[in-house]
């Protein structure tokens, strides 16, 4: 039995998450773009994974700079998921964001964030999943942004 692409996004998108911008630094040019597939995989060692297409631009940041940072956008970053998910060719100029330890941006806002190293990457489908090993981190009060059915909300207190 075949599953069509649509019908996987249609059924999948039922499934609330949150919203991150996966960032990287190689060398001194920035990349970034909006992830949903980010989920935390162990606690010892600290593991998180991202899923990368093969197709973005950041791919092959990611790859070079053998790390990640995962911004988790809070309420009100809409705006910032939007233009990480376009093809947006500069998409730092004018965006407030400092660098983590290991150099990845880390964008202003935000409710968390994650520095993460390479320890494995799997090719999957169309994807990369790149499983880090969290190397600093923190987080604020501030409630996350959702993405659920396609499009932005927010947690309902």
């Amino acid at each position: 039995m075949s599953v069509a692409g649509a019908e996987m996004r249609r059924v999948a998108g039922a499934f609330a998450t949150g919203v991150t911008v996966v960032t990287a630094a190689h060398g001194v040019v920035p990349c970034g773009l909006t992830v949903n597939s980010f989920a935390s995989v162990s606690l010892e060692p600290p593991l998180v994974l991202v899923c990368i297409s093969r197709r973005a631009r950041a791919h092959s940041g990611i790859e070079a700079a053998g790390g990640f940072a995962v911004n988790v956008l809070a309420e009100g970053q809409e705006g910032v998921a939007r233009l990480f998910a376009s093809l947006a060719e500069d998409k730092f100029t004018g965006l407030d964001h400092r660098p983590s330890p290991a150099g990845h941006p880390l964008l202003a806002g935000t409710c968390a964030w994650l520095d993460c190293e390479v320890v494995a990457s799997h090719a999957a489908g169309t994807h990369t999943i790149h499983v880090g090993r969290v190397t600093a981190l923190d987080t604020t009060a501030r409630p996350p942004l959702l993405f659920h059915r396609g499009r932005y909300t927010l947690l309902a207190e």
